[in-house]
């Protein structure tokens, strides 16, 4: 948790900082093992500054677009180091119980 708030004060102070793009990548694949989705669906994982004041400062926006369907964005509040499968896990969960755009934490 610590390695994920310095990362992203490191992003917010440095402006050449950004996202790990590995990271990225780790979170869109771990999605489509976890959702296994059609193959023409599209996932997009992104972290975002978030304004709300119940948010930790950074979260993980994972975007579904499967065709023929609405897109679904799990809401993570964390930055991307810190999201693992378990977090994706309860964001799938808070999606479907309350539909989309329910934030789920991670840890």
């Amino acid at each position: 948790m610590l390695k994920g708030a310095f990362a992203g004060l490191l992003r917010n102070v440095i402006p050449s900082g950004g996202i790990d793009r590995g990271e990225l990548e780790r979170l869109r694949a771990l999605a489509f093992a976890i959702l296994a989705p059609a193959p023409d669906t599209v996932i997009r994982v992104n972290e975002i500054n978030c304004t709300d004041p119940a948010c930790p400062g950074q979260e993980t926006v994972i975007l579904i677009m499967e065709p023929g369907r609405r897109t679904r964005a799990l809401k993570i509040q964390a930055p991307v180091e810190d999201v693992d499968e378990n977090a994706i896990r309860r964001a799938m969960l808070a999606d479907e119980g309350a539909g989309a755009g329910i934030a789920a934490r991670a840890g």
